[in-house]
């Protein structure tokens, strides 16, 4: 059996040889192991990829076990079963680009996760889905219906033990208490134009601006809208030769790119909350 630990605490001697002591101690072979301390925060941050040498221990078994670790440290910390997916529900609008990708990785086994649902305001992708057999729920956003909307989108999460919601270009904003009930699951993905060109077609006010960049970023959704702690980034330069189409053509590939790099490393484990930023342990 493999295992993932992840903990953080406050920086101070001695978090590593307690963590390497224990593993060697019983009979756990570290697989790899990445460490990082902020000198800002003053935090430490840690994963841990490990092996039982024996057999037979459940995670559960090897949690009880590490606890009194954990604990002299005032750790924050888990324990995760690399053999148990994440189950995720997408979320997309009328843009799929971001869902065709990720479909892709998941039917190919690049992306480790089940894939429970998607949802959408609109029904253009519900044929995708249903070639991978995956529910799809088409749900549309009115004024009106946006509170009876976000409740059954919450029912679902909670009936499916959705352990990732993924924003694949879903173009309605969630709302404040919808955020801050998932904390840390939910990723959105959207063009590094933000704030520069808001609203509609940002790739023609780039076009007109003659950007020589553009990009796009994977983020934590909170309530404060499109300012999460970012997971994920790219960029690539452009020219005066560029139309506005050929622009949307190669920000379709960096978001969709970004975005299912985010979700990987958010289902290996790799990524940890600090403050309003993130250490991602990409390898």
């Amino acid at each position: 059996m493999s295992l993932i630990l992840t903990l953080s605490c406050q920086d101070r001697p001695g978090i590593v040889a307690a963590v390497s002591g224990f593993l060697a101690s019983n009979r756990f072979n570290i697989r790899d192991s990445a460490q990082f301390g902020d000198s800002e925060t003053g935090l430490f941050f840690m994963r841990v990829s490990f092996e039982d040498l024996d057999g037979g221990r459940s995670a559960e078994q090897v949690r009880a076990a590490f606890s009194p670790v954990a604990a002299p440290f005032s750790m924050t910390w888990s324990i995760h079963d690399e053999a148990v997916r994440s189950r995720l529900l997408i979320m997309v609008s009328r843009f799929g680009h971001c869902l065709n990708d990720l479909l892709y990785r998941y039917s190919i086994g690049a992306l480790p996760v089940d894939i429970v649902a998607v949802v959408s305001n609109h029904r253009d992708w519900y044929q995708r889905a249903a070639v991978h057999d995956i529910p799809y729920h088409h749900w549309p956003v009115t004024p009106g219906s946006k509170e009876r909307q976000e409740g059954m989108l919450r029912d679902l999460i909670e009936q499916e033990r959705v352990d990732l919601v993924v924003l694949a270009r879903y173009m309605q904003v969630l709302s404040p208490d919808l955020c801050n009930a998932y904390p840390g699951r939910i990723i959105n993905i959207h063009h590094s134009f933000l704030p520069s060109f808001k609203g509609a077609k940002p790739y023609q006010q780039a076009h007109a601006r003659g950007v020589k960049l553009i990009g796009a970023t994977a983020h934590y959704v909170t309530d404060d809208l499109d300012e999460g702690p970012i997971i994920e980034q790219e960029v690539a330069r452009v020219d005066h030769a560029h139309s506005p189409e050929q622009l949307a053509a190669v920000g379709r590939d960096i978001e969709s790119t970004v975005l299912a790099r985010a979700v990987k490393y958010h289902v290996e484990h790799r990524i940890f909350l600090n403050g309003n930023r993130t250490v991602v342990f990409r390898s």
